[in-house]
This record gives structure tokens, sequence and C-alpha cells, in this order.
């Protein structure tokens, strides 16, 4: 009785090794999601939604209808919600940080272990059957001391694909942001070039007619006519660009079918009356950008990591293996069956391999990583910097084509109407004052929606989320040039 006990032991030793450690806060459907969710919530006020079965996706889209027949048009907080709900792309992300959690849940258990059984002696005519029966059940001892060490690398590495899933949840609320104002703005711009147009046709029709009487030749009408026609071709391409900019609006927001059925505003909102101060912006976003954090997550992965290679530089592979071996034999014509429990131990003899390589890569991998996170605080405190100044910048700049050089044109214009009407100055001067301010009005839109461009990507330079580098500045400058500047 007593051998059969300590038999029993001998086999159940490896299965005690490998018994199961619970994971429960990595089983979860929606495993590491509600951190997500807060820290989203924190920088962009909007809710995000998980979607993983008929039910909740059901119930997002009913409130994506919801929120498309509530508001008409659409306005920039709605569109970004519709987007944090309703994004498909970000739903994959959203499937990232679930497939991490399993990794992190399969680390709290230990690897499964192998039995085998063997026979000899088939088919031996005086004993029948087999001559021995052998069993053995095998398991990895270094799983089992490396366990604590594994479980901290797949805990980082959850936490990091949390943070990533933040960052990317960022990533689509601020595109989308950015989307809504490039929409906004480009049919802003389709309206002035059909204002201008309107006011064109007008003059080209005058100038027909006053052909007709000989009053003007047919030269200073072949001018009228020509920039009716190149305007009609700018309007178009405006027509175009806005057509095209409200599909990138349409493609982050994840509509299609009858709900494509909704409309964006005429123009952007009026600039404010003064933008707010960040003097610790940089201070900010050293305290709350998310990527940054997930340097410093990768950084802390890669150093346990390191310490783990290197506990396991010589010894990379440690089983012990148990079991019985049953023996028959035929003794004095009485057949006799003796059972013998084993232990058996097996790793590799480091001679060739010392781990030396996967020493220095683990090395080379934590220095990268280190440099990485260095790199990384410095960009973040130029970006926040960035930011700010092109939120200050643009704000002025829009001010000024708004408060300055719109109603100078607007005066060149209409002295140059009087002038034209007593017959002092041309046909000629007076298309060239009015293209002028047809530009001069354009390069205001474009300032404006710089503006609000760069006051989108200030939540970006704080939290994390990357920000579209549109620079408004080159753009403005690029327009300018193009109307006739110079060195």
């Amino acid at each position: 009785m007593i051998g059969l006990i300590k038999f029993a032991a001998v086999l159940a030793f490896p299965l005690t090794l490998s018994g199961c450690v619970t994971g429960a806060e990595y089983s979860s459907k929606q495993a590491g999601f509600a951190s997500v969710a807060d820290k989203t919530a924190i920088a962009t006020m909007k809710q995000t939604v998980w979607i993983q079965n008929q039910n909740q996706a059901r119930s997002a889209a009913a409130q994506v209808r919801s929120l498309l027949a509530q508001k008409k048009p659409l306005d920039v907080e709605t569109a970004v919600q519709i987007a944090l709900l309703n994004n498909r792309g970000l739903q994959a992300a959203y499937a990232d940080l679930g497939d991490s959690a399993a990794d992190a849940w399969q680390s709290t258990m230990f690897i499964n272990p192998t039995v085998s059984i063997g026979t000899t002696g088939l088919g031996t005519p005086e004993l029948e059957a087999f001559k021995t029966i052998e069993g053995m059940i095998t398991t990895n001892i270094l799983a089992l001391v490396t366990k604590n060490r594994d479980m901290a690398i797949a805990d980082a590495r959850f936490r990091q694909a949390q943070l990533t899933a933040a960052v990317r949840t960022l990533q689509v609320a601020a595109d989308t942001r950015r989307a809504w104002i490039g929409a906004v703005a480009a049919w802003e711009n389709v309206g002035q070039l059909q204002r201008a147009q309107a006011t064109a046709d007008a003059a080209s029709e005058l100038a027909e007619k006053l052909g007709e009487t000989g009053a003007m030749t047919k030269g200073a009408q072949a001018r009228e006519h020509v920039f009716v026609a190149e305007l009609a071709g700018e309007t178009a391409k405006a027509r175009l660009a806005a057509r095209l900019a409200k599909e990138e609006l349409t493609r982050l927001m994840g509509l299609w079918g009858s709900d494509l059925d909704y409309q964006v505003p005429n123009s952007l909102p009026p600039l404010p009356r003064s933008v707010v101060r960040r003097d610790a912006i940089e201070a900010e976003a050293l305290r709350n950008r998310i990527d940054l954090q997930v340097a410093k997550l990768e950084l802390e992965a890669t150093a346990r990591s390191y310490g783990l290679t290197e506990a396991t530089r010589y010894v990379t592979d440690l089983e012990i293996l148990t079991g019985f071996e049953t023996e028959r034999e035929i003794e004095d014509d009485e057949k006799k069956t003796r059972t013998t429990g084993q232990v058996e131990l097996e790793f590799v003899i480091p001679i060739f391999d010392t781990g030396k390589a996967r020493m220095r890569k683990a090395e080379l991998a934590y220095m990268r990583a280190a440099n990485q996170l260095a790199e990384k605080a410095v960009n973040v405190r130029s970006e926040a910097r960035s930011a700010y100044e092109a939120y200050r910048s643009n704000y002025d700049i829009a001010r000024h084509y708004r408060n300055n050089v719109v109603p100078l044109r607007t005066k060149v214009e209409e002295e140059s109407l009087l002038t034209y009407n007593g017959m002092i100055t041309n046909t000629f001067e007076l298309l060239t004052d009015t293209r002028e301010k047809i530009n001069s009005i354009l390069l205001s839109v474009n300032a404006k929606r710089d503006f609000w461009l760069a006051e989108a990507n200030l939540a970006p330079a704080i939290y994390g989320g990357g920000a579209t580098n549109a620079s408004a500045e080159s753009e403005v400058a690029a327009a300018s040039e193009g109307s006739g500047g110079g060195h």
C-alpha cells in the first residue's frame, strides 16, 4: 500500500508543478478597455466602445443614426463622437488589446506536461502481450522558475497595449476633427468662389453688351470672358476638393449607404476674441502624453526581458521526467510483475552556445528602448512648443487677413470700380483688382482654417494622438507668392 502511494506521488509531482494559476484579470472580454475609455474621455470628452457582439454593434449603430438625425448640419463634436463609435479601424486596434490580454492570460498558465507510454517485448510467447511497459510524465522546470518574470513581461506588454489603444483612439478623434475642419473650409472656399463667379458673370455680360455697341474693344471683352472662364475652372476644382475632403471625413466616421446623406456647415466658426494661454503646455505634455508612457513601458518590458535572458543564459531548457516501469518475467514457471518508479532530469550543456549572442541582443534591445524614450521626451517637448506657437501665430495671421488684407482689397476694388466708371482706369486694371480681392478672401478663409487646425492640434500635443503637420504658414505663403509677390 505504501509503495502504491509513493508511486502515485511520483506521478503527481510534475502535475503539481504544472498547476494552473488563475488569470481572471486578463480573461475578461473587455480586459483593459475601461482604462482606455477613461484616458481618452479626459482628452476628448467623448464615449468610445469596444464592439464584440451583435447586440453591441446594433446599439452603436443606433447611437450613430441618432446623432446623424439630431445634427444637421453636422458639427465637429458630433463628427468626432460618431467616429469613435463607428470607426472599424479603431475596433481593430481594440482587438490588438484583446490579443495582448490573451497573451498575458496565457502567461499565467504553466506549460502542459508531456505524457509518454512505451512497451518492449511485444509478442513474447511466454509472457503474452508485452514484457515491459514504461510511462513517463515530463514538465519544464525552467518555465516554473521563470514564471513570475514571464508574467511581469506579459503584464507590461498588456499595459503597453492599453496605452497604444488609447493613442489610436486619440488619433482617430484628432484626424476626424481635422477632416471636419478641412471639409468645412473647402466648402467655404466654394461659396466664396461662387459669389465671385456671380459678380464676374455680370461683368462679362456687361462687357458683351458694351462690345455690341462698340464701347468696348474685342480685346477688353476677351479679358472679361477669360476671367469668368478661369474662375469657373477654379470653382470646379474647389468643389472637387470639397467633395474629396468630405469623403475623408466620411471614411473616418465609417459611414456608408443612406448615412452618407449628411451635411457639413458652409463656413467655419468665426475666430475667437482671444487665444487661450498655455504657458505650461510643455509640462502638461510631459505629464499627459500617452505615447511617452508607451515608450516608458517599452523600456520596462525590455529591461525585464533582459533580466530573463540573463537568468536563462546558460540553461535554456530544464525538464524533469517522472514515471514508472513495469517489468514482467517468468521465474520458476511463475509469472512475476515488478513496478519501479523513475525520475530523470534533462538539460542542455552550454558547451557551444554560452548565451553570449542572446545577451548581446538583449543588451542592444535595452539600449534601443532607452534611447527611443529619451528621443521621445525631447520630441514631446518640442511638439508641445510647436503646437502652441502655431496656435498663437495662426490666430494673428488669420486676424491680419480678416481685419487688414480683405478690407484693403475691398477698398481697392471699390475705388477701381469708381475710376473705371469714370473711364479713368481700364478694364484690365479693374479685373486685376477683382482677382486680387478674390485671392485675398480665399487666403483669409485658409488662414481661418489653419487657425482651427492649429487649435485642434493642441490636444494631440498634450495627450498624444499625432498631429498632422499641415503648415498653415507654408500654405498662406505659397498662395501669397502665387499672387504676384517676390524678393
